[in-house]
Parts: C-alpha cells; sequence; structure tokens
C-alpha cells in the first residue's frame, strides 16, 4: 500500500471563522478523510516537533501531500532540506492551491514561483489538456467549480515536464493549474484548486486528481545514484 503524509500548516482553521466552517477538522483531515479510501495516511502539521516532518515520518512516506499560506516562512529550512533530499531519493511530492509559495516548492523550481491572483468568488473552469496522462483517469473533459480563487499567467515557473490542466476564469485569466516535473528520483505534482474558503476538496473530481496523482507520484523501484569520486568499473 502507497504510504501518504498529508502536510498543513493549520493556521486557517484556528484563526478564521470562515474556514472554519469549510474546514471544521482541518484542511489536512479534509484531504486525509478520502486519501484514506485507498492509500495509508497520516498527518502532519506546522506546530508539531519538527512541523511532525521527522527523519522517520519522511523515510516512512511515498508522497507527501503539502498546503501552505499564511506561515511559510515558520517552516524551517532544515526541514525544508530533509523534505528536498527525499524528494531527490524518490519521495512523490504534492504541492496544493497556495503552496506554489512554500519553500520546498520554491526549492525544487528554482524560481520566484509567483503569480496573479484574486479573490472574487469566481467560477473557475479546469481543462483537461493531456487526456491520456494516468492523472486525469476518470476525470472527464473539465471539472467546474462554481467558486475559486482566481490564479492568472505569468506563472513564474520553470516549464513543466507535462501540462495536464490549464484553468479559466470568468474574469478572462488563464493558468497552468496542473503541471508535472521530475527532480532527481523524484515526481511532483502542482496542482491549483484548495483556497481554504471554498469546498474545492470536497468536489469529486478533484479528490480523484489527488488520489491519482498520488499514484503517479509513488516512487519508481529504482536506485538512488551514486555521485563523487569514482573507482573504475574496468581495470586501466
Amino acid at each position: 500500500m502507497i504510504h501518504v503524509t498529508v502536510w498543513n500548516e493549520y493556521r486557517h482553521e484556528k484563526t478564521d471563522e470562515e474556514v472554519k466552517k469549510v474546514y471544521p477538522e482541518g484542511i489536512h483531515n479534509q484531504l486525509a478523510s478520502f486519501l484514506e479510501e485507498e492509500f495509508d495516511v497520516k498527518t502532519a502539521t506546522l506546530d508539531e516537533a519538527d512541523h511532525g516532518l521527522t527523519e522517520e515520518v519522511l523515510n516512512n512516506t511515498d508522497v507527501l501531500v503539502w498546503w501552505g499560506h499564511i506561515a511559510h516562512n515558520e517552516v524551517s529550512d532544515e526541514i525544508v532540506q530533509r523534505v528536498h533530499q527525499r524528494v531527490l531519493q524518490g519521495m512523490g511530492l504534492i504541492v496544493l492551491h497556495s503552496g506554489h509559495m512554500s519553500k520546498i516548492f520554491m526549492t525544487l523550481m528554482g524560481t520566484s514561483c509567483d503569480l496573479k491572483w484574486r479573490e472574487a468568488d469566481e467560477t473557475c473552469r479546469i481543462w483537461n489538456v493531456n487526456p491520456s496522462h494516468p492523472i486525469v483517469e476518470g476525470v472527464g473533459e473539465y471539472i467546474e467549480l462554481e467558486k475559486e480563487e482566481m490564479y492568472g499567467e505569468h506563472f513564474d515557473i520553470p516549464a513543466p515536464d507535462e501540462l495536464i490542466f490549464v484553468n479559466w476564469y470568468k474574469g478572462g485569466e488563464v493558468f497552468r493549474g496542473g503541471c508535472t516535473f521530475r527532480r532527481g528520483n523524484g515526481k511532483i505534482f502542482y496542482f491549483q484548486p484548495g483556497h481554504e474558503t471554498y469546498p474545492s476538496y470536497y468536489n469529486e473530481q478533484v479528490q480523484l486528481v489527488i488520489k491519482n496523482a498520488v499514484k503517479w507520484c509513488q516512487p519508481m523501484d529504482s536506485t538512488y545514484p551514486t555521485y563523487g569520486r569514482h573507482a573504475p568499473l574496468e581495470e586501466l
């Protein structure tokens, strides 16, 4: 079984009544509630020791799901480096919504990861532009969310290895809302939906995408390369 750790900074839900109404048990527990249907799932949050991401936890994680927004700077650089190393070694990483500005995503991308945004209760239509990809299996041509925060181009990321979704918003913007990347032995998926005051993680198509992404991101049965000074394989 695939072992998943869902990480959430878990701050909005403690202080914002509107967010509490949508995610009374926290965003991490809502994500875990549907992932548990298929995977072995644990949760971790910012205020736990080591942000809940001890070496033991990460060494037993196949795929890490990351949600953060208002406390990116509170994430320890030591923990970021720990997660970064595990991704290079093969752990999958799914970065959701405002996690695009997380330290770990910015480190892996090597760019500002900035974008345009607007909170205006707009319709978001998420177009499937890679219909043969495993992440969109069973999803259909598009996902329509009645309300979602607008994210717009330019999205300052490297050119994705694969573009999975392009989002359209009622205000006219478009956005690369689903992208895959490979770093070292690890696979990364960025997925846009998930503003804290909208019920996007209750949407069955959104849930299906995240489940599919966990399967796609799981580590391959491959050997992590050795680096540095190397003895010859043949006699010189």
